[in-house]
């Protein structure tokens, strides 16, 4: 069996674990909230519309939206708890109005019929409604659950463990066999449950055309069962697990993954326990290192000075270090505990016969031509402060500005789809690809030095700050573009990253 799907195998069992908790949890709170709405919606003609349009507008945000507000209302907390709230929402809406259109069908005739017998309203809603509605219920418990398994895979974004561990790491480092494997288990799980959900469906349909109690009996025995195994499985997940000693954060480039694994690498070499919460934006982690949730990561000087801070202005890297450890000493939550050695700064790339071409070395010689190219940026970048400053020192934008996961971006620039990018200096693949970075001779991009964050109470921990200091001032520019080639260009693994530079750090 080949060693890369090896690898992914390993992990199944820790990713099936928590892709199917966040589901279980989700759509159970799903299902406890949403049928009392749609029952309240189809007996008050007041509350219908209101309801409807509420859960609506739930379900038209953006679902990495909803988990970035969650975890911004819970205080930057991160994992499993703030995955579930957005999971939960976002099965709402086929249960809402599933249930309400069940009642809705259920013949007037019969309401009549049930009245005639001197049947209360409450008698007739759980005697004669429910059951005959149920069938439409539960086609939209269906769908909530091939919807939340589908969408629990986004909940790496915010820390917990899910099949998007798979996904999003694999997205990030060229490895498809992650992809793969992440894909066709969160499919898997959608068919699975979506087959078990179907199976109830057809005891109560079967039930309801033929009226029986003993069908009505294997009904009640499916959804006690089902919700016994449900309970279980969420119980066993979310029971008490041994706490790692350290929790090591990460952002969502390759970079950041094979630091991570360093800096876990450092700790587990002295016999400590580590948590690798990969795949979160800046925004989260940072709260999640405030609030305690991560202990230590890889940040970079001009994200915290643009991001966090605010600023726009470029003062150089001195002043930049300066003022930006002192916002932190301020903030009593955060420290930098040491510079690692290296910057990774933002650059705009371009391929070296396009360059040739326009007669382009430096982000000046745009100016007459920027207009007319078609620029890619990761993410962030025109969200960032440091694109506003680019734009408005040089006077210049583009005709198009795309948006492009990291690991596509380069690939795009290289096989012509776009002009430029705005490439990372440490990345591999601008030597690889025989690309360019153009000179800022204006200094509008922000230094990016790579520095060790911590949480104020790990950095109180002269264990860990003594391990860190093995590693501070360790790692150059060129190790870094070094590392990070051999997983985006060479083919290797994150582990054959760590290992080169642990080479590096302990000669």
């Amino acid at each position: 069996m080949n060693t890369n799907l090896q690898e992914q195998l390993l992990l199944l069992p820790t990713y099936f674990q928590g892709h199917l908790v966040l589901t279980l949890a989700a759509l159970g709170l799903g299902i406890i909230i949403s049928i009392p709405i749609g029952i309240w919606a189809a007996q008050s003609n007041y509350a219908k519309q209101p309801l409807l349009t509420i859960v609506g507008i739930i379900q038209t945000i953006p679902s990495i939206a909803i988990l970035a507000l969650v975890v911004a209302l819970l205080g930057g907390q991160i994992g499993v708890f703030p995955a579930i709230i957005a999971l939960t929402l976002y099965s709402m809406l086929p249960i809402v109005r599933n249930t309400l259109t069940g009642l809705e069908s259920v013949a007037a005739d019969v309401v009549e019929a049930a009245r005639g017998i001197g049947m209360s309203p409450s008698q007739i809603l759980i005697t004669v409604k429910l059951p005959l509605a149920m069938p439409v219920i539960i086609a939209g418990i269906r769908t909530a659950a091939v919807w939340t398994v589908g969408l629990a895979t986004l909940s790496t974004l915010v820390g917990a463990t899910s099949f998007g561990n798979y996904i999003f790491t694999g997205l990030q480092t060229r490895n498809l066999v992650a992809v793969t494997v992440g894909s066709m288990a969160a499919a898997v799980m959608a068919i699975g449950l979506d087959q078990f959900i179907g199976g109830i469906q057809w005891l109560v349909e079967n039930a309801a055309a033929k009226k029986t109690t003993k069908q009505y009996t294997r009904i009640r025995f499916a959804v006690i069962a089902a919700a016994v195994v449900a309970v279980s499985a969420t119980g066993y997940t979310l029971r008490p697990q041994p706490q790692a000693d350290y929790v090591v954060g990460g952002k969502g480039f390759t970079e950041q993954y094979i630091l991570a694994g360093v800096i876990a690498a450092e700790l587990e070499a002295e016999g400590f326990t580590v948590d690798q919460r990969l795949g979160m934006g800046t925004e989260v982690i940072f709260e999640a290192v405030a609030n305690n949730a991560v202990d230590i990561y890889v940040e970079y000087t001009g994200t915290v000075w643009a991001n966090i801070m605010g600023k726009n202005e470029n003062p150089g890297s001195d002043t930049v270090l300066r003022e930006m450890n002192s916002f932190l000493q301020q903030s009593d939550q955060l420290v930098n505990i040491g510079a690692l050695g290296f910057k990774n700064l933002y650059a705009f790339a371009m391929a070296r016969e396009r360059a040739e071409e326009f007669g382009v070395a430096s982000i000046e010689d745009l100016i007459p031509i920027a207009d007319r190219l078609i620029a890619a940026g990761d993410l962030e970048f025109f969200g960032r402060p440091e694109w506003a400053t680019v734009r408005d020192v040089y006077g210049i934008d583009f005709a198009e500005k795309l948006t492009f996961d990291p690991a596509l971006m380069y690939t795009a620039l290289r096989d012509g789809q776009v002009d430029l990018v705005s490439a990372y200096s440490t990345d591999g693949r601008i030597a690889a690809f025989d690309l360019i970075l153009l000179d800022d001779p204006r200094n509008a991009m922000l230094p990016y030095d790579g520095f060790l964050l911590a949480s104020s109470k790990a950095a109180n921990d002269p264990e860990l700050v003594r391990l860190m200091e093995a590693i501070t001032n360790k790692i150059s520019d060129t190790a870094m573009q070094q590392a990070n080639k051999i997983v985006d260009v060479d083919g290797g693994t994150i582990l054959d990253a760590v290992a080169y530079l642990q080479e590096i750090i302990h000669p």
